[in-house]
């Protein structure tokens, strides 16, 4: 293990469960410091915070809780820069009973808070981090969806309009600020194994997914690992699909 001043770090949102979590334990295993930013308290559900990782509480649906929370991290590191950051954190919406919330079913309100928390938050993190991550000659790890580029029997549209949007960011942002040293690409899953599963996925796997299984969040998270280590260097402006085929 290096020792502490030298370990890289990275910050991930939504890493209180499912994939972010996963990633959470592949960065530590691979002796990063590990920095969590998510709505719930993550003592609650990890007994790692404060101890393996350092945990700040946000409201990614309010920009006021996100600058406090850059703040926050930015004091935490003090001279130190950040190696990568992951926006990993998402939320999709269903109607009434539980299905898929369609363009014209979806209120103004709903749609806006989608948009918030999961496009422009990781556009203000990246904003107010820029400078950490430009000290360190960082990574921003964007985490899409394949629903962003297909129509999905289950997630909604906000959350699908919201994914699209996320990997223009991508684009964006990887040719914005490569001269600075910072790379920036997205990881786009499809149906891996978590507890927001919508029924149905099973039929939905043995039909499209030419590997017929689903995805375990592990396959997730050490991609994303990879893409903010070293051994992409030369990786930039990328969007790489995790989804058994999924996508062909």
């Amino acid at each position: 293990m290096t020792a502490q001043a030298d370990r890289p770090i990275v910050a991930v949102t939504g890493a209180s469960r499912g994939i972010g979590h996963a990633m959470v334990k592949d960065f530590h295993q691979a002796g990063w410091e590990v920095f969590t930013l998510a709505r719930t308290p993550f003592s609650k559900v990890c007994p790692w915070a404060e101890g393996i990782v350092k945990h700040i509480e946000v409201d990614l649906s309010d920009p006021s809780s996100i600058l406090a929370s850059c703040e926050d991290l930015k004091s935490r590191l003090g001279d130190r820069g950040l190696n990568a950051l992951v926006n990993n954190a998402g939320i999709s919406p269903k109607d009434d009973a539980g299905g898929r919330l369609s363009a014209m079913e979806t209120s103004l309100a709903t749609f806006q808070q989608v948009q918030m928390v999961n496009l422009l938050a990781p556009m203000v993190l990246s904003q107010q981090l820029l400078p950490s991550l430009r000290r360190a000659r960082g990574a921003i790890v964007n985490v899409t969806s394949i629903a962003g580029t297909q129509i999905h029997p289950y997630a909604g549209a906000a959350y699908a309009i919201s994914k699209a949007g996320l990997s223009a960011l991508t684009r964006e942002l990887a040719y914005e600020l490569a001269e600075s040293g910072v790379r920036v690409n997205a990881v786009s899953p499809g149906e891996i194994a978590t507890s927001i599963l919508s029924p149905g996925t099973d039929e939905l796997v043995e039909r499209h997914v030419p590997m017929k299984r689903l995805g375990d969040p592990k396959e997730v998270a050490e991609v994303v690992t990879f893409l903010c280590s070293a051994k992409s260097s030369y990786v930039n402006g990328a969007e790489i699909p995790i989804n058994g085929g999924q996508h062909l």
